[in-house]
């Protein structure tokens, strides 16, 4: 059985044929580590005597933006990083320095440190990193986990976090942008409640939808609800749906969209499985990604992996994929050209490839631990829901 929360966000198939066992994830902060891992090269540039600051960031109990805002608020230093980090979670990322400036060789707080590995010149990249090493407790076990012998095909879906987890509404919001139904985002932003968010936050999202004014509900929110409180302070001047997404900080505002994205492409990659396409073997005329992530036309390489488009305005149609793009688009009264966003040009995306297949390796299961390293861009849960295939994934720590 395919849980409710999956169907959800897009995915409706397995790949692997084991049971389902009952365990939990991220019982305890410390079951969960996670490290980034970036190539040699770019670990041995980091040798200059100035430039910009390379810091590895250590945390936990906060999420990555929160430990660099409380990095600017309390030293002034502006940080930025590779990708976002959970905060029920152990992780350690790279984070760097935005300007050439000389900085402290470490900042900490009470949930994070940041140690400075040396300078770059030129400031590192999502090209510099290989992927993330996990280390993964699974507690609460009823049987032992399956043999997986890491050779094990797995399709590469975006996983809960891209959707909000215990709130996932990131591609609802994403969706009403894209059909300009403005209004529809912020009900989703504000309002909407979820039945696997906790009691708490429901509350407080009933708070905001019975207010009578904005300023009263403002007070009465967490500091960690800050997107709710900045947007109710907007349209607390200006009523206007369309500024008030505007006042949405930008990244947050492309992550909507391309989290609509995701969902069509969870739900494109389960349509062709159920429909029995091969994706793990690429044929000829099929799009694939070299070792070297370079998009180009099957040569009868095995190192090609089979990639699968992901739609925006500049779809592109000529692969056999368009099937089930054209059902899934159908279904959702959707045109690629919708992606194209008038209104908010700096969100709108043309498209382009995923790999089918997650790329993950040196997997290793013992007792309740599970260790992998995982391509950038793939999800660990993902990996976990094919060991585990938990019947509630929310509330098993997903």
């Amino acid at each position: 059985m395919i849980p409710q929360i999956d169907k959800e966000i897009g995915i409706s198939v397995y790949t692997t044929n084991y049971s389902s066992i009952s365990g939990k994830i991220k019982k305890n902060v410390n079951d969960f580590l996670v490290k980034e891992v970036l190539s040699e090269k770019a670990i041995d540039s980091f040798d200059n005597l100035n430039g910009h600051a390379v810091y590895l960031l250590k945390k936990s109990g906060i999420d990555t933006n929160h430990a660099l805002i409380d990095i600017e608020k309390r030293y002034g230093l502006v940080l930025k990083s590779l990708g976002l980090k959970d905060a029920n979670a152990q992780t350690e990322q790279y984070v760097y320095t935005y300007k050439k400036i000389n900085s402290l060789e470490e900042y900490a707080g009470q949930k994070y440190s940041a140690q400075r590995l040396g300078f770059v010149q030129k400031p590192i990249s999502k090209k510099d990193m290989l992927g993330n090493y996990f280390e993964i407790r699974v507690s609460d076990l009823n049987n032992p986990l399956p043999p997986f012998s890491g050779n094990e095909n797995i399709l590469n879906f975006f996983g809960y976090q891209r959707f909000g987890s215990k709130r996932p509404i990131t591609h609802l919001v994403g969706k009403s942008i894209v059909k300009g139904d403005y209004e529809e985002a912020l009900e989703y932003v504000l309002n909407f409640s979820s039945k696997y968010d906790s009691e708490r936050n429901n509350k407080m999202r009933k708070l905001i939808s019975e207010r009578k004014s904005e300023s009263e509900v403002i007070e009465l929110l967490p500091y960690s609800m800050d997107i709710e409180r900045n947007l109710l302070r907007q349209l607390s001047n200006d009523s206007d749906p369309k500024n008030a997404i505007r006042s949405i900080p930008l990244a947050l505002r492309r992550f909507y969209i391309q989290a609509y994205q995701s969902f069509l492409f969870n739900k494109t990659l389960s349509l062709a499985r159920e429909f029995e396409e091969e994706l793990f073997l690429p044929t000829t005329d099929d799009v694939c990604f070299d070792k070297h992530s370079i998009l180009g036309k099957f040569e009868n390489d095995p190192s090609q992996k089979l990639a699968v488009p992901l739609i925006g305005h500049s779809y592109y149609k000529k692969s056999r994929f368009d099937y089930y793009i054209k059902k899934v688009l159908d279904e959702e009264l959707l045109a690629p050209k919708d992606f194209f966003i008038k209104d908010f040009q700096e969100i709108s995306v043309d498209g382009g490839f995923r790999n089918a297949s997650i790329n993950y390796s040196h997997l290793k299961i013992d007792e309740n631990l599970i260790k992998f390293q995982l391509s950038r861009g793939s999800y660990a849960t993902i990996i976990l829901r094919e060991i585990l295939k938990p019947s509630n994934p929310l509330d098993c720590g997903f």
